[in-house]
Formats: structure tokens, sequence, C-alpha cells
């Protein structure tokens, strides 16, 4: 069944509505639960490039158009536009992000993974190196902007964007962290000589981070384009997911994917999906079952009821992220 399409903000492209996200696939380390066994604990570059490249295989071949990358996801830039070359598809929309230099030095483990800088000097630097991926390259995003660091009070910055903007690149924002909403708050106000500068908002929300709701239906309501990240809470909503304070949780989602014939994966996806707001909601796979997994949502429609169950599982945003900041990189 083909994917189903919605259109990315106002006067944004139609595209189907699972996209795919190299955050697990460019670098060697990452924080999804069961990364590790994922890698097969292969980690030279030529090998994580195939199998970068047999993801987009396989997602571009069942219809997926959006890839999400960063510069902080290792190789993960210079994976996609091989890829691309090598395949030359005219019909990709390639979204990367800017503000996070990857510091692991390939490895696993490291002292820091990356580091956050958004600054216009780490801009214009970091533009620089994204700009490989043009003409694909259609958005470029402040990678996990906040209030705190005042990127969006840098008028050297929002001006280096607003440029970027005018020569045809659409600009956003990604968010993080318990105020995700006061963030995109604060951007939807952001105008550069009286025009709206961001397009585009890519936000955590599923099962258990659902606070973003309403501020996302606003935001989608205003014009902008919503891609979801993280909808599988970094496999918290899949089997892997063992801690016994999910155990209701994880009951709950076996038995529905049971009653419809599906996946956990598929049900957590499928609850992200039945909001029309969530334009584009991001695949983290990164092995070819699980991204099959994950495009059989196509197939699936939860009813008002399952999609009533499942908002009771939600947890506090404060709750939500402690949780995801003692999530290992494996």
């Amino acid at each position: 069944m083909p994917l189903p399409t919605n259109t990315l903000g106002k006067n944004g492209p139609e595209l189907p509505r699972l996209g795919l996200g190299l955050a697990a696939l460019g670098r060697p380390g990452y924080i999804n639960l069961g990364h590790g066994a994922d890698m097969a604990e292969n980690y030279v570059i030529d090998a994580m490039e195939r199998r970068t490249h047999r993801m987009l295989d396989l997602a571009y071949r069942e219809g997926v158009r959006y890839f999400d990358v960063a510069r902080s996801y290792g190789r993960g830039e210079t994976f996609l536009k091989n890829w691309l070359e090598e395949n030359k598809p005219d019909d990709v929309f390639v979204g990367s992000k800017w503000g996070y230099t990857y510091t692991a030095d390939w490895q696993v483990e490291a002292e820091q993974h990356e580091v956050k800088e958004h600054s216009v000097s780490r801009l214009q630097q970091q533009w620089s190196e994204s700009k490989v991926l043009l003409p694909h390259l259609k958005l470029y995003q402040i990678h996990s902007a906040t209030v705190e660091t005042g990127v969006l009070d840098d008028k050297d910055v929002l001006s280096e964007l607003a440029a970027l903007k005018e020569k045809g690149i659409r600009i956003g924002l990604s968010v993080s962290g318990p105020g995700q909403a006061d963030t995109l708050e604060r951007a939807m106000l952001t105008r550069i000589d009286g025009t709206h500068l961001f397009d585009v908002v890519q936000a955590t929300f599923n099962v258990l981070e659902q606070s973003m709701a309403d501020s996302l239906h606003q935001a989608a309501d205003s014009g902008m384009g919503i891609i979801v990240k993280e909808a599988l809470a970094n496999g918290r909503l899949t089997p892997r997911n063992q801690d016994a304070d999910f155990a209701k949780t994880r009951d709950t989602l076996e038995n529905m994917a049971r009653s419809y014939d599906s996946s956990v994966d598929a049900i957590a996806l499928a609850f992200v999906l039945a909001h029309p707001w969530a334009h584009v909601v991001l695949s983290g796979a990164a092995v070819e079952a699980h991204l099959y997994s994950n495009l059989s949502v196509a197939q699936l429609e939860l009813s008002d009821d399952s999609l009533d169950h499942l908002r009771q599982f939600s947890e506090s945003p404060e709750h939500y992220w402690k949780e995801r900041s003692q999530l290992a990189w494996n």
C-alpha cells in the first residue's frame, strides 16, 4: 500500500508521511535501544556506508522521499551525498541541521559525542559543509534550538538564515527537552522584515511524550510544516524496552499489535500519524527488518478507542526527558 501523503506546511511540497532519519546510520554510536546490535559492531566506514545505502535504497523503493540528516550525524551527510550522486533521484527532499559538531572520533564510547554551538560562525561553517547536498537540500534547521541558548535572539544568525531563505532554502528548527513548546512559541513570533522566518519545526511527539500536541496543531494551523522525530522514543516504544516500569504500556502495545495483526512499532507510529498536523514522521530504523515494520503503518488505522487508550500513557515532559537523558550511547 502506498504511503499516505501530506503537505509540509503552507506552500510546502507534498510528501509521503513517513521519512527516514540518519541519526542511527551515520555514526557508530547512538542512544537508540539496541543500536549496537543493529550495527553488529561493524564500524568500518565502508561497511557503514553500504548499510546506509541499503537503507536508503529500501526506503526510496518503498516510497519514502524525505531524508533527515545533520552535521553531527558523523558521516551521515557524506553517506547521503554519495547515494544521491549514484542514484540521481529527482524527487527527494533532504533536510539537514546545523549547531552541533560531531566529536566522538568514530568511537561508540566517547567523553563527548557532540558539542553544541549556535553562533553565526558555526552556522556559516556548517552550511559550507552541508551545501554539498544541494540541489536536494531543501530545508536547513537549527539543531535543538532552545530559548536558553539565545539563538532566536541572535540577529546575526537570523539574518544569515534569512539570506538562505531568500535563495530558496526552507528554514526550520528542531526542538528538544521539556521546553519544546516555549521554544516553538518563540520561533513562531520570529520575523525578518515582517516575514515569518521559520517554515518548519521538527519536534518530539510520541505515545510517551504527548505534551506538544496542542502547540504543533497550532503551528500547523499557522502554516508551519511539522516533522515528528523520535516517534518510537529512541526504542522505548519497541519490544526492546524491557524496563519493569514500562510493563503496562508494553502489554497494551503488544495486545493492540495482536488485535490489529501488526507490530508494536507500527502501532506507536500509527498513533502519531493519526494526528493530521504530523506532516512527516521520521523512522529511525537502522536495519531493513525494522524499516519494513515501520513502513507497514501505511496499512494501519487505529480506532478512536485505541487512540484514547494510548493517550493514557502520556508522561510528564520532565519525566520523559529525564528518562531520555539516561539512555546510553551504544
